[in-house]
């Protein structure tokens, strides 16, 4: 069991605090609206997962015309902050740790209960570990200021399975395939959820257009096509984008989330679709931090399967 708990810890968090923590600090180039004026902000990146321990990325907010690499990244981490977990029986405090990109010394910093670089884990009793329908408090206290938000882990939508298909778009390649997700809406309104894929070797990462309610959906039967996660920067055609190929692994994650998780990422996924569109809606990219700061702390009911594309 602690191989698998193990396992499981490094995937979700080592995926989580480097792919993440890459893709959301630009995200203050979408909130900020003064864009000459105003003090950085507090950029928090946080969550918990059912049989995981609480994990949380704290940055300082970049100016909308600053070149992002990784030096800046370091740059902008925020470091001796006390971060506290509570599941309103037991509170945590979080270690600050790096990892080390390998690029030029530079490190990307978050704050945890194991050191990536040296996993080695504490009792379990001394965690706080998410568990469904449990609420967990976040504290954040740095530069005098505290921050707080509150998450639920919702019970998980449990999917019937999930499929490859031909992807249906004009002349696809034969050979490409997408997933196809079949599942039940349960009958109580106001579920909200978010998916990850992997192929192969690659990180699970959440999908572009990665979450969805069940507004039309509630309580039937329901089949949709979803494309594979691709990094914003990819360079990849039409063709091969969020597609996979007969024999490919894929990992599958389908995560419940509340409804102010859910309202984060479809803002924050929407205005990253429309960046540097002249004929796109602005947006302001919703937060459930309070005291200022930007970003999310979310709790994510999550459920995997492993599917090899055929």
């Amino acid at each position: 069991m602690f191989k698998v708990f193990k396992s499981s810890y490094i995937r979700f968090y080592s995926g989580m605090a480097v792919l993440l923590l890459i893709t959301f600090v630009s995200c203050e180039k979408e909130v900020q609206i003064d864009l000459n004026t105003g003090d950085p902000h507090l950029v928090v990146e946080g969550g918990i997962e059912n049989g995981l321990p609480p994990f949380v990325l704290l940055t300082r907010s970049i100016g909308y015309f600053s070149s992002i690499d990784l030096e800046t990244l370091q740059n902008s981490a925020v470091h001796n902050a006390e971060v506290l977990v509570s599941n309103g029986t037991k509170t945590i405090r979080l270690k600050e740790y790096s990892i080390d990109t390998g690029i030029n010394g530079n490190k990307l910093y978050y704050y945890g209960i194991v050191d990536l670089s040296n996993p080695m884990f504490p009792p379990l009793d001394s965690l706080i570990l998410g568990e469904f329908e449990k609420f967990y408090t976040l504290t954040i206290n740095v530069d005098g200021k505290t921050y707080t938000s509150t998450t639920k882990i919702p019970s998980p939508t449990v999917f019937d399975s999930v499929v490859t298909i031909l992807p249906n778009r004009p002349d696809p390649d034969p050979n490409s395939r997408t997933l196809q997700l079949y599942f039940k809406d349960p009958d109580t309104a106001g579920n909200y959820m978010r998916y990850y894929t992997s192929r192969n070797s690659e990180p699970l990462t959440a999908a572009l257009n990665s979450v969805f309610n069940d507004e039309i959906i509630n309580g039937k039967q329901f089949n949709t096509e979803l494309p594979l996660a691709e990094p914003r920067s990819t360079q990849k055609g039409f063709d091969s984008l969020g597609v996979c190929y007969p024999g490919d692994t894929i990992i599958f994650k389908l995560s419940s989330i509340d409804k102010s998780v859910y309202e984060f990422w479809n803002t924050y996924e929407y205005a990253l679709g429309t960046l540097g569109s002249p004929f796109a809606t602005p947006i302001q990219v919703t937060s459930n931090i309070s005291g200022d700061a930007l970003g999310v702390w979310a709790g994510y009911g999550a459920v995997y399967d492993t599917v090899i594309a055929k």
